[in-house]
């Protein structure tokens, strides 16, 4: 009750009321202008600013697929491109639904979600649970699994190639694999499934007893360290073809050192990485956790796309965003700072009703969203939440076009760290984020919208 009659509108977190509002707008293709000037305190510290060009950048050709469809916007890296994967995928939307699983959230939710990223040309991360027939409306899919390998599991536990290619041959629509090392909501903390959630779909899909705790440990039992886990990459991406990614969030950077010493000299190693930021998303975390392990995206990417930047890795990589970046201007920072594409979750959420009731862990989320409860899954109409969720993705997408020109670019992958300044402390009012993380990125090939609209990777090798 206190978000809508006691908070002000820049007050609640994670997310106050004027950003739930943006995206519940967005969502209903309705007015989500503000006027009257904005209430926020612009002068606050870490408050950052888009530099404008005096002259936007003009589209003149009339064929510009951007005159035809005013949301386009795919990704300017392919991956996989660089290690040659059989399989390349270029993500057709800069924007995707981040690793959240069946189970999580509920099967209307899913479905929702899955046939909603088919609308709006983007992808669906499976999250850790394994690929469910909620997962299967349409939609490009990326195959996510933890350390309990959900889905692709033996008996006992460890991890199944086999299983994992059986899955890909018989699923087309995965177009890459992701590897979760850590998530920003408790990195380094293994989980626990009740038994008593475990039900025969479940069981199914997640491959696990019915009725029976199941853990997810804090490490993989198919790797222990930085070279095995190249060579577990290795394995995967030749077994199935496709793209191979990690996600973690960020802390101490030693190992991450060693794997860029090791893709620098044997040319092996992740396809894309997914930087996941330390706030916490949607896994539920004890406050230690959530509160203070692992550094906020902000922190965590600067610091470790610097480091591969060092080392000549930054344009064979694609880099995926993870931390509360579901807002168009915040996007555009990221992508200043070398991001190539993004993932939501909360804002994916909120796009199909979550109203920020935060008893994610308790399975009575009111919504329907985050429940196994059926009754309270009533509320949820797939058919039209997926068009909530189609229009919030491709209502961001226009708008942080629309910045990308007014900043005097065509594709956001030519923000550079000089185009976003930023409030800090001390004598300075604001510095750019050059001048602020010590880097400045790597320039990102660009040949101009058409060029990817004509790629064959485009959405994955059909």
């Amino acid at each position: 009750m206190r978000q809508y009659f006691v908070a002000n509108n820049r007050e609640e977190l994670p997310f106050n009321r004027i950003e739930r509002g943006w995206i519940y707008a967005s969502a209903k293709n309705e007015n989500n202008y503000e006027g009257f000037g904005t209430d926020r305190d612009i002068f606050q510290h870490q408050h950052f600013f888009v530099n404008n060009a005096m002259m936007p950048h003009e589209i003149k050709d009339e064929n510009h697929p951007n005159k035809i469809d005013k949301s386009f916007l795919p990704c300017a890296k392919v991956m996989g491109e660089f290690n040659k994967r059989r399989k390349p995928f270029r993500p057709a939307s800069i924007i995707n639904v981040s690793a959240m699983s069946f189970g999580s959230l509920s099967a209307k939710a899913v479905e929702s979600m899955n046939k909603g990223i088919k609308l709006a040309d983007a992808y669906h991360n499976t999250g850790e649970g394994g690929l469910s027939p909620y997962h299967s409306h349409g939609g490009d899919v990326v195959f996510h699994f933890g350390t309990g390998y959900f889905g692709v599991r033996n008996a006992d536990g460890g991890f199944s190639l086999e299983k994992l290619v059986e899955l890909v041959e018989k699923k087309p629509f995965i177009r890459a694999i992701e590897i979760k090392l850590s998530q920003g909501a408790k990195p380094g903390k293994g989980g626990v499934l009740p038994g008593a959630k475990i039900t025969q779909e479940i069981s199914e899909i997640r491959h696990v007893e019915i009725g029976k705790d199941v853990l997810s440990p804090p490490n993989h039992k198919a790797f222990s360290n930085v070279p095995e886990m190249i060579e577990f990459i290795e394995k995967i991406a030749e077994a199935t073809g496709l793209p191979v990614g990690i996600k973690a969030a960020i802390g101490k950077l030693d190992q991450w050192k060693e794997l860029a010493d090791i893709m620098q000299k044997t040319g092996k190693g992740p396809d894309f990485i997914t930087v996941d930021g330390g706030e916490g998303g949607t896994g539920a975390a004890p406050p230690s956790f959530a509160d203070h392990v692992s550094l906020p995206w902000v922190y965590g990417f600067s610091d470790l796309y610097k480091l591969f930047k060092d080392k000549g890795l930054s344009e064979r990589i694609v880099f995926v965003g993870s931390g509360k970046l579901g807002f168009p201007a915040k996007a555009a920072m990221a992508f200043a700072m070398g991001v190539d594409c993004i993932n939501v979750a909360r804002e994916s959420m909120m796009s199909i009703g979550c109203i920020q009731a935060q008893v994610c862990h308790t399975n009575r989320c009111p919504t329907g969203i985050a429940t196994q409860n059926k009754w309270l899954q009533n509320g949820i109409n797939p058919e039209l939440k997926a068009q909530r969720l189609a229009q919030y993705y491709k209502t961001f997408r226009k708008e942080l076009i629309e910045i990308t020109h007014a900043a005097g670019y065509e594709h956001p992958c030519q923000f550079k760290m000089t185009d976003i300044e930023i409030n800090i402390d001390g004598n300075d009012l604001a510095k750019d984020l050059s001048r602020t993380y010590m880097y400045e990125k790597t320039k990102v090939p660009f040949n101009g919208m058409q060029s990817l609209k004509d790629c064959k990777y485009l959405g994955g090798v059909k």
